[in-house]
């Protein structure tokens, strides 16, 4: 599943960083957004671009399209 299918107040772990590549990916790696860390889906906009979620203890807004790139495994 990608964080993008995620509702608000989900959690899950990331798994990998698939489809983001070069600069997108380094910023990505640079906010947090790392293999094994926690993420929190906090709420989305109307149409679901962008979204916020909660990494290492601190809000961060995607867009749908950084979002679909992150493979997550949601915990129960």
């Amino acid at each position: 599943m990608h964080l993008a299918m995620m509702k608000p107040g989900q959690q899950g772990r990331i798994v990998r960083i698939g489809t983001a590549v070069g600069p997108m990916k380094r910023r990505l790696m640079d906010m947090g957004v790392l293999a094994g860390e926690l993420v929190r889906v906090e709420k989305m906009a109307p149409l679901g671009d962008p979204m916020e979620v909660t990494i290492k203890g601190y809000n961060l807004s995607l867009r749908k399209k950084e979002a679909e790139g992150i493979e997550v495994e949601v915990a129960p």
